[in-house]
């Protein structure tokens, strides 16, 4: 009930263009993932994923995520980012065990990424454009987009015979925890 209260101010605050406000309530929990278009404002779920975005928020302190690319974008489905190489075979050395919830993959959320072991997720991620019920309960949601997804929208994208992957592929700019953002 409190979650679906706070959906629906977060929704009514969007509306009238204070989505900012409604992710401003819990800064620690909170990330600002800056992109050349603008900012997205992600709210992380640690109810859902404690590991993961205990992980995530470590990252982003040390600024591992910036200037990442988006190395994987298939319209219609997912854009997948947080490989150093940015190959999709890489990333920060730490995998996690999965945290699997029945959160659903819906557009804005975020989830981990990872090999077809479920204890394989590192530092990849998605942001979802559209519902993927097949995804759901088999990766961990650790986040929702709460604003700028027209900004995740504009990233480019790769092509459907190429699994997404992207020819000069757009970056992250960067990716900080909101409590730790002055502006």
């Amino acid at each position: 009930m409190k979650r679906a209260l706070g959906r629906a101010l977060a929704a009514f605050l969007a509306l009238f263009g204070w989505a900012g406000v409604a992710a401003a309530q819990d800064l620690e929990n909170t990330l600002y993932l800056e992109l050349e278009d603008g900012r997205v404002v992600i709210e992380m779920r640690p109810d859902l994923a404690p590991n993961h975005v205990a992980r995530i928020k470590q990252l982003a302190r040390q600024g591992f995520y910036d200037g990442i690319v988006f190395h994987r974008v298939i319209p219609g489905f997912m854009a997948q980012t947080g490989d150093p190489t940015g190959t999709g075979a890489g990333g920060s050395g730490q995998r996690l065990r999965a945290e699997f919830s029945q959160a659903p993959h819906e557009r804005g959320t975020v989830s981990m990424a990872r090999t077809s072991d479920p204890n394989s997720a590192d530092s990849q991620f998605f942001i979802m454009f559209d519902r993927a019920p097949h995804l759901d309960g088999q990766y961990t949601v650790w986040g929702q987009v709460v604003d700028g997804m027209t900004y995740v929208d504009r990233i480019k994208k790769g092509l459907g015979a190429g699994n997404g992957i992207v020819t000069d592929p757009d970056r992250i700019v960067s990716l900080r925890v909101a409590a730790d953002v002055t502006n």
